[in-house]
């Protein structure tokens, strides 16, 4: 009879113990989120010339992604390709002429490309501005169709500066040589003077 208390005794003991434990499982776990994908440029702002580095992070892994640029700041009221705006405001077509350069001309930075993510959706690429405005990069994972943007500034090209620190440029002395030059011919002049008046002295004598 003893024996049976104790064994009950322990058992509600244990009873007793296991409820708070049982009552922590069973309340709801805070949701644990997956990083969200993201784009940074570095640097924000500089003068043309200059190059963006984009880096993308948390898209899915090995995936492509498409980068679009978007550029503010130009001209509204620029005329459209192939025509030509007169002083009065309206535009006309131009026909097109054969144009070979000397040289390469650069070409425009692109609006469109892709990259693609290493395996922890991860990326790194450059980019090169070829005028100023303000640039908008949005990067769409093409698997996961995750997106991210970032913005930057691009000013336009500081102006050169001439090579000499300025005043007039040093050409020498215009007037030193011709002072020299009469100067001998003055000093010869004298010299055949004397000389003829020596000589006439001698004669007179």
């Amino acid at each position: 009879m003893r024996l049976s208390r104790i064994i009950m005794a322990l058992t509600v003991g244990l009873a007793v113990a296991a409820v708070p434990t049982a009552a922590g499982a069973a309340q709801p776990q805070p949701p644990v989120y997956a990083p969200k994908e993201s784009l940074t440029l570095s640097p924000l702002a500089f003068c043309l010339g200059g190059t963006f580095t984009l880096v993308g992070s948390n898209f899915a892994s090995n995936e492509s992604v498409r980068i679009d640029v978007e550029i503010s700041g130009l001209p509204a009221a620029a005329p459209a390709e192939g025509t030509a705006r007169r002083s009065d405001g309206s535009t006309v077509a131009m026909a097109p002429v054969a144009y070979t350069p000397n040289r390469a001309q650069p070409q425009p930075a692109p609006t469109t490309f892709t990259v693609t993510a290493d395996g922890a959706g991860n990326f790194t690429v450059p980019y090169r501005p070829t005028r100023p405005g303000g640039y908008t990069f949005t990067a769409t994972g093409l698997t996961s169709d995750l997106k991210a943007s970032a913005t930057g500034t691009v000013c336009p090209p500081k102006p050169t500066r001439p090579p000499h620190k300025g005043g007039l440029p040093v050409t020498g002395d215009s007037i030193g040589t011709p002072l020299k030059l009469g100067g001998g011919l003055a000093a010869a002049g004298a010299v055949l003077l004397l000389a003829s008046m020596a000589w006439r002295r001698r004669r007179l004598g």
